[in-house]
């Protein structure tokens, strides 16, 4: 938290577009839909100021 940044916490979390940046979807059974499920790169912010948004991959729906 040097100078106030603070990263992102985002897996496990709901997707939030002002926050993360969806770059994919899987299937994960157990897991609601639209919940971060990995993180491809850390993102930061400076108070309430989004410095650099989180890289997601988000549950998406059941394949079938």
């Amino acid at each position: 938290t040097e100078h106030g940044v603070t990263p992102i916490e985002a897996v496990g979390k709901p997707f939030d577009p002002n926050w993360h940046e969806a770059l994919g979807q899987e299937a994960a059974e157990g897991k609601a839909e639209g919940t971060v499920l990995h993180q491809r790169r850390r993102g930061f912010k400076l108070g309430d100021r989004l410095l650099r948004p989180a890289s997601v991959i988000t549950v998406g729906p059941p394949s079938s």
